[in-house]
């Protein structure tokens, strides 16, 4: 049934297409400005490791509170386009006044920023996915072609910022300048988020939708899905939390963030073809070679050194993220879309926001620190990354092996109870 869906819908408008296009790019691009080099900045003005630490998991805490409400509102009361646009242009003046402050001693000022910013980011994600499947004639056949937008502004600016604000042999990690430049382009994707296509609220849905999407956990293999999806996302934590520091120290790279964007790279190739896979393959293979490819990548960072094969190792597992992501997480999404009754979608996708890039995210950058001191040696100061990468890519095969015991993906979408409301009296 779901193989002969891309057959029948009609094509996707090159006018809609650029215009959903453009929103991923500058959706991604906003994040891609300032989040890589922010964890470094903040360091250089002489934050401690754990207050920088704890500004960074301001993401995740964003995603855990407010991915919820957006879901709701967009489902319910407010229109998703200006919704975005609301949201993007307060981030802005958030993150500007981010880029304004320069000193540890303002630390609970910048805590404060940070998760308001985090708390009005966050819904976008799921926004982005919602206004696209929404407007989309077949969502597994069209929204990779659209999302790997998003992947080309992460990439767009990350190169960005190493022209505009490295120099002198300092790094863009340096300046507040990515902080500006993520603000102006918040700025631009506010206006912009005006233009896009018109995205009502359902109107009068019965019940609230975020409980409603809970209800879909009635689905054996979805509640399978939703808590193996958790599980990887708390192992995604340990790529995006020690990558760089592992890069760096284990296997001698200088330019870390040219490096890290080869994975960005490869999911642009990859993601285009992801239909292909789904129609040959179905869903649930597609997930199993997702959560596969996390398991190879620590898998090779175990076994990665600074030369010859150990290098070339390295490198390999930092271009499987384009794997890791597209296979798992894009595929995610449009199960998602596939599977909640239409009237709770956006919900739907905002619970599975909440349970990856919110409490998936906040648990395994806890569970990370906490094994990188005790695989560091107390003399040395030295990480014995071999041990420390086997931890994750053990428990990817155990989540993997469980994903292909427990779920099985039926055509259709998940069809809710009957209400057992009585008519009322004549």
């Amino acid at each position: 049934m779901s193989a002969a869906q891309p057959a029948t819908a009609p094509p996707l408008s090159l006018p809609l297409r650029l215009n959903l296009s453009v929103m991923m790019f500058l959706q991604f691009g906003i994040w891609g400005a300032w989040f890589v080099v922010f964890f470094p900045y903040l360091r250089g003005l002489n934050f401690t490791g754990e207050q920088a630490g704890a500004l960074m998991g301001n993401m995740a805490l964003g995603a855990i509170f407010s991915t919820i409400f957006a879901g709701y509102l967009a489902d319910r009361l407010l229109s998703s386009e200006k919704l975005m646009a609301i949201c993007h242009l307060a981030g802005a003046g958030l993150l500007y006044g981010i880029a304004q402050i320069q000193e540890p001693g303002q630390y609970w000022t910048l805590f404060a920023l940070t998760l308001v910013y985090a708390l009005v980011f966050n819904p976008t994600l799921v926004l982005a996915n919602s206004i696209t499947f929404e407007h989309v004639p077949d969502g597994q056949r069209d929204f990779p072609g659209i999302r790997v937008l998003g992947t080309l502004g992460w990439i767009a600016a990350g190169f960005g910022i190493d022209a505009m604000f490295a120099s002198d042999g300092k790094t863009a990690a340096g300046s507040n300048g990515p902080l500006l430049l993520a603000a102006g382009l918040s700025a631009a994707l506010g206006v912009y988020s005006f233009f896009l296509p018109h995205t009502p609220p359902k109107g009068e849905v019965k019940g609230i939708p975020f409980v409603r999407a809970l209800g879909l956990f009635r689905d054996f293999s979805f509640a399978a899905f939703f808590l193996v999806s958790l599980a990887i996302t708390i192992v995604l934590a340990f790529y995006y939390t020690v990558t760089s520091d592992f890069l760096a120290k284990q296997c001698g790279v200088k330019n870390i963030g040219s490096t890290m964007l080869i994975g960005q790279v490869c999911e642009t190739v990859f993601l285009p073809l992801l239909p292909l896979f789904l129609v040959r393959f179905g869903m649930r293979w597609v997930l199993a070679l997702g959560m596969l490819c996390w398991g190879v990548r620590y898998l090779l960072f175990a076994n990665a050194g600074p030369e010859g094969v150990g290098f070339v190792m390295a490198i390999m597992g930092v271009a499987l993220h384009g794997f890791c992501f597209d296979f798992f997480f894009a595929a995610g999404f449009i199960h998602c879309d596939n599977k909640a009754p239409k009237d709770i979608r956006a919900s739907a996708q905002a619970l599975f926001s909440f349970l990856t890039y919110g409490v998936g995210m906040w648990l395994g950058s806890l569970l990370c620190g906490i094994l990188v001191d005790k695989y560091t040696d107390p003399n040395t100061k030295i990480v014995n990354w071999s041990e420390f990468w086997m931890v994750p890519s053990i428990g990817v095969m155990v989540c993997l092996g469980v994903f292909l015991l427990l779920f099985r993906d039926r055509p259709g979408r998940i069809e809710e109870p009957a209400t057992t409301e009585k008519p009322p009296a004549a």
